[in-house]
């Protein structure tokens, strides 16, 4: 299934649960996602799978165990890293999350959860014989009042109460983000977790009227969402598509209860999610909230292309179980894993911007964020600007839901004061990844396909030098390898 193109379907919405849920059904094995958990603190042991028959379809249903917080041995202490009492918090230094259960450490009395202030973080510094101890006060309501309304007027409410003030711990952005930077995972699946959370903040902060620096999650604080990211994350490195296509995601519309009172379906920040990454949703016509936020962030940061799914060979099919029975269909979420079997038409845009006034040695760094950022290719041009002056023309190819985090990256990592960009039309070559043994260890080999015709095959570079180093041979020769093996393999 890796290197394939994935196909995500969402006519009962979307949840973070859902999406992890429908990628382990497809065949992700589950240490990959374990192994993901351990690294951030929150253990494997969380995870309850069982499989649950839904209108019919039987899907698999994903569980979270949220008791205690996400913080053991292995996990360094963000308090150790805060400035001492008598200065200001380090500047970019994580804030500590706060776990009700730890209330007694606070000299100051305990104050009632309310909802007055459920999306604000209090601070103070206290000093101690051992140095600083800065409490962050984490307000939250006891319990959520979810209502909806449908065509006719009738309201369903449901209560879900949180037990106490001992069940559950909160972490702001910059922990969040903190922890996982520093966690032990693959690169693929730390930026993923990374652009998924910081999809979220950016809706948070736009919604509230604040900075990044501010932002805590109301909605998506809790452990079973930072689960649902970092093992969707983990799954996706796993199985590294090669595209993703999702035509829409179901919305619902109607009501909700928060703790800033009553707002529209859908939810804002799951809205506001889908239209920075330029999401396309339907109403599905349930009167209850069927995307969330974490959610919407999952197939913004993963979808490439929304539109159906092209023309392919399914190889894999996994579904995902949502929490409520909804009355006119299976509240599921599909995957499928697709061989396409022609050539894709697609749209891209090129970015551009002549600079003269930049140091070479910036060049490598620019191009990296470039990639970070979303961008499909990076070159640059040696050209002559005014006055006889040796310059460089950056450019870039995106796709539309990345275009603006390019250009911003562009201003961000270079001297430009501008760029340019136009739409252009490309032709891709359906692509497969093969794995494929060699004397030096397992290589991928990157397939390009035209129907059933097999254009070109090539080994990727990166494995075949780590492969070259591990064995001090020189690269050429597990290249070379590598095409043999792959054309035994044929």
């Amino acid at each position: 299934m890796k290197g394939l193109h994935l196909h995500i379907d969402c006519p009962a919405g979307a949840a973070g649960d859902m999406v992890l849920g429908a990628l382990i059904d497809l065949g992700v094995p589950i240490d990959v996602i374990g192994d993901a958990l351990d690294a951030i603190g929150a253990g494997r042991g969380r995870l309850r799978v069982q499989r649950v028959v839904k209108h019919g379809i039987a899907a698999t249903d994903l569980k979270v165990d949220t008791s205690g917080p996400i913080l053991d041995e292995r996990v360094p202490r963000v308090m150790d890293r805060l400035a001492p009492a008598s200065g200001p918090e380090r500047a970019g230094a994580p804030r500590q999350p706060h776990s009700h259960a730890d209330d007694h450490r606070h000299a100051a009395p305990r104050q009632p959860h309310t909802h007055a202030d459920s999306g604000k973080v209090r601070a103070r510094a206290d000093s101690s014989s051992s140095g600083a101890f800065v409490a962050i006060k984490f307000r939250a309501e006891t319990s959520t009042r979810h209502v909806t309304v449908d065509e006719h007027g009738d309201k369903t409410e449901e209560v879900h109460e949180h037990g106490g003030e001992n069940d559950h711990a909160h972490y702001h952005y910059a922990e969040i983000r903190w922890r996982i930077s520093n966690a032990q995972l693959p690169p693929g699946t730390r930026t993923r977790a990374l652009d998924i959370f910081d999809r979220l903040a950016r809706a948070e902060a736009k919604l509230h009227g604040t900075s990044l620096d501010d932002v805590t999650f109301h909605e998506v604080g809790a452990i079973d969402s930072i689960v649902d990211v970092v093992g969707t994350a983990a799954a996706l490195d796993w199985l590294g598509p090669a595209s993703v296509t999702c035509a829409s995601v179901a919305m619902g519309h109607g009501t909700l209860v928060c703790a800033h009172g009553v707002l529209p379906v859908p939810a804002p920040a799951a809205l506001e999610v889908l239209r920075e990454a330029g999401g396309v949703m339907t109403d599905g016509g349930v009167a209850t909230e069927l995307c969330t936020p974490t959610g919407a962030a999952i197939l913004a940061a993963t979808v490439t292309h929304w539109t159906s799914a092209p023309t392919a060979r399914p190889v894999a099919v996994g579904w995902g179980a949502g929490d409520l029975d909804l009355p006119d269909r299976a509240n599921v979420l599909r995957v499928v894993t697709l061989v396409p079997q022609v050539a894709l038409a697609e749209s891209v845009w090129q970015i551009d911007a002549n600079i003269d006034d930049m140091s070479p040695e910036l060049s490598g760094a620019a191009t990296d964020a470039l990639f970070a950022a979303g961008a499909v290719d990076v070159w640059w041009t040696p050209i002559t600007m005014k006055k006889g002056r040796p310059a460089l023309t950056l450019s870039v190819l995106a796709e539309t839901a990345k275009r603006d985090d390019v250009i911003n990256t562009i201003l961000r990592e270079t001297t430009t004061i501008g760029v340019r960009y136009s739409q252009l039309q490309r032709t891709v070559l359906a692509r497969q990844m093969v794995e494929v043994d060699t004397r030096y260890g397992k290589i991928p080999v990157k397939v390009a396909m035209d129907g059933n015709i097999v254009v070109n095959a090539a080994p990727e570079f990166e494995a075949c030098a780590s492969a070259a180093r591990q064995h001090g041979v020189p690269v050429k020769l597990v290249f070379s390898a590598a095409l043999a093996a792959y054309d035994a393999h044929r």
